[in-house]
């Protein structure tokens, strides 16, 4: 039965708020792609161009795509590196700097992206990528433009924050699902008392944090607090719902929910996800891209239908919509106004002909993924995984409004501040009020 994406039941109803998640597990089997022919700047080959991007669970799919080009193209093969999430932010960021960016830029659009148009830096692709612009759900298109123009499409899936659930622990402790901030602290205190972690969380990764300060601004202040805060308005993070924001996790962690040793979490190694597939932790906050990975880490365990998921839960008073969502709408192409004539050509045509084309449709769906196109919903009803995809992609479809992650979103030098002083948030070394003044410091 298919259940609206963002549900608000009653109290009495509170189960309703989870799925349980029961299908054959598909192993993720990563491929590997090595570069052949002499290297050129940013790792293209004589006659091709390249690629970076991440490890994880979408390489499978950018593999498959690489590869279907290759057949098609040999005298214009792509050359694609992998890196962790944390490891690919740092080296683009060098290789773009210096001119050496590879032909295909990896990118979350937002902050980053705008920094890389005013550099100069990236091509403008209006009217060069029309075909594939006609498969994008036009929403998530239009994150890859600046001032109007488009600099960056998207790649693979679509993305949205999920609260995961251990629904072998809920059962085992009989506790349902928080709905409200006020259940989520019985929760807290109900699985503490059992030595089960609420909330797992990646702490050493930073970027995790995002998660919760979005949400909860959100549902306390709605989504005008953060625009504000990008628009660079003055103050802007002086804004109520921020502090009450930061002051509702500090509660948290000071309550036990996230247990003792999460600053040494690392998304990358998928540490955080294997906590709950572990049995050690609850909960879950993270991106729709993890449920790839419970499928495949913990295969056994997710056989028995012991993964839900909910929405955040709401915050009495907040002037939020609880169907707001946060996340990424999607990961983009950028194409470097470094590479040569020839080798953005070529880029132009595989975004054209194979980026989220049908096959690649297939193969996130695949994956457990949500494609980023319009056409993905009767592939997502065949699916078995359709109860999750079906879940996520109406998530997505029924947002009033989906935000970006705020450190994409900010420009570069912004965000490396946003993630150090919610780091100290969540140790507890700066106060609300403090981070406040720090963040107000970084508008222009």
């Amino acid at each position: 039965m298919h259940v609206s994406a963002n549900p608000t039941p009653p109290a009495t109803k509170k189960r309703g708020t989870r799925r349980r998640l029961l299908a054959s597990a598909a192993l993720i089997a990563p491929l590997a792609l090595s570069a052949c022919g002499g290297a050129q700047p940013g790792g293209a080959t004589a006659g091709g161009f390249s690629a970076w991007t991440l490890t994880g669970s979408q390489q499978d799919a950018f593999e498959a795509s690489f590869e279907q080009w290759n057949e098609a193209n040999p005298d214009q093969g792509i050359s694609a590196e992998f890196f962790a999430n944390d490891a690919y932010k740092e080296k683009i960021r060098t290789a773009v700097g210096a001119g050496n960016a590879p032909t295909l830029i990896f990118n979350w659009s937002g902050g980053t992206l705008a920094d890389y148009v005013a550099n100069g830096n990236v091509v403008d692709l209006t009217g060069k990528v029309d075909a594939l612009e006609d498969r994008a759900i036009e929403s998530i298109e239009q994150a890859g433009e600046v001032d109007g123009a488009q600099y960056a499409v998207p790649n693979n899936s679509t993305q949205p924050v999920v609260l995961y659930i251990n629904e072998k622990l809920f059962d085992e402790v009989g506790v349902e699902p928080p709905t409200t901030w006020e259940e989520t602290l019985d929760a807290v205190e109900a699985f503490k008392a059992e030595g089960i972690i609420p909330f797992a969380v990646a702490g050493q990764s930073q970027w995790p944090y995002l998660m919760w300060i979005q949400y909860l601004t959100d549902r306390i202040g709605g989504p005008e607090v953060f625009q504000a805060i990008a628009n660079n308005e003055p103050d802007a993070w002086s804004h109520p719902a921020v502090a009450e924001a930061l002051t509702r996790i500090q509660e948290l962690v000071d309550a036990g929910g996230f247990g003792d040793s999460y600053g040494s979490v690392v998304a990358d190694a998928n540490a955080d996800a294997a906590l709950v597939h572990t049995d050690k932790a609850a909960m879950l906050l993270q991106g729709s891209w993890v449920y790839a990975g419970f499928k495949a880490d913990a295969p056994e365990w997710y056989e028995e239908g012991n993964l839900g998921f909910a929405p955040f839960p709401t915050v009495d008073g907040g002037a939020g919509d609880p169907a707001n969502i946060v996340g990424n709408p999607a990961n983009f192409w950028a194409v470097s106004a470094d590479a040569s004539e020839e080798e953005q050509q070529a880029a132009f045509d595989y975004l054209n002909e194979y980026t989220l084309n049908e096959e690649s449709i297939d193969k996130f769906i695949e994956l457990g993924l949500v494609p980023s196109t319009d056409d993905a919903g009767e592939a997502i009803a065949a699916s078995e995984d359709a109860e999750f995809l079906d879940y996520a992609y109406g998530m997505v479809q029924d947002a009033p409004n989906f935000q970006l992650s705020w450190d994409q979103a900010l420009a570069p030098d912004q965000a490396q501040e946003l993630l150090t002083n919610l780091s100290q948030i969540f140790q507890g070394t700066v106060t609300p009020e403090q981070f406040v003044d720090n963040m107000n410091a970084t508008i222009k």
